[in-house]
C-alpha cells in the first residue's frame, strides 16, 4: 500500500476501528454506507479506502492471516509430522474462532479475493500446509485419501460447530481432539 496523507490514514484507521466494532458485535454485513455513517464520514471516503465489502473484510482479516502463516511456518519446521499437523490444524481452528472476518475469508475460494495480498497469503498458506500434510501422509500419520481441501473443510466445519454453543474457546481442545482422532492414520 502506498503512503497515505495523515488525514487519509486517520480516516482509514477510523473506518477499520468502526468495522472491527461491528464485527465484534456480531455484524459481519459490513455495509459500507452504514460504516460511513457510524464513522461520521462521507460514503465516498469509505469507498476510496475499501471499494467493496470484501476488500474491507480481507483487510480486517490480515492480522489473523499473518498469525496463521506464522503457525504454518512453525508446523512446517517441526521434526514430527503428526505434531506439525496438530500445530497446523490448531492454529487454523483457533484463528477462525477468534476472528470471524478471517473465518469468512479462509472459507471462501481464492476467486473471491479482492486484494492481491490476500491471494498471496492464501498461496503461501497452501504451500506450507501442503508441506506439513505431505509429510504426515508419507509417514502414515494422516488417514489415507484425505486431501488438503478436505482437511480445510473439516477445520472450517469444526469452527462452525464450536460457534453454535456457548464458550467455544473452552471447548476447542475437545473438538480438536475429535478432529485429530478422525484424521489420524495408523501411525498417528
Amino acid at each position: 500500500m502506498t503512503s497515505l496523507r495523515a488525514d487519509a490514514a486517520r480516516n482509514r484507521e477510523l473506518l477499520l476501528a468502526t468495522a472491527r466494532q461491528a464485527v465484534a458485535a456480531g455484524d459481519l454485513s459490513l455495509q459500507l454506507n452504514e460504516l460511513a455513517r457510524r464513522a461520521g464520514m462521507g460514503v465516498g471516503t469509505v469507498y476510496r479506502h475499501f471499494p467493496t465489502r470484501r476488500a474491507l473484510l480481507e483487510t480486517l482479516a490480515e492480522p489473523a492471516f499473518a498469525a496463521v502463516l506464522d503457525g504454518a511456518r512453525t508446523a512446517s519446521l517441526h521434526d514430527d509430522p503428526w505434531t506439525g499437523t496438530e500445530i497446523l490444524l490448531r492454529t487454523l481452528l483457533v484463528r477462525q474462532l477468534a476472528d470471524p472476518a478471517f473465518a469468512e475469508v479462509i472459507a471462501s475460494p481464492a476467486a473471491d479475493d479482492a486484494i492481491p495480498e490476500t491471494t498471496a497469503r492464501r498461496d503461501e498458506f497452501d504451500g506450507l500446509a501442503g508441506t506439513v500434510l505431505a509429510r504426515a501422509r508419507e509417514s502414515g500419520a494422516l488417514r489415507p485419501g484425505l486431501t488438503d481441501e478436505d482437511l480445510r473443510h473439516l477445520v472450517c466445519g469444526t469452527a462452525f460447530a464450536l460457534g453454535l454453543g456457548p464458550a467455544p474457546a473452552a471447548r476447542v481442545d475437545a473438538y480438536l481432539r475429535v478432529l485429530l482422532d478422525g484424521v489420524a492414520g495408523g501411525a498417528g
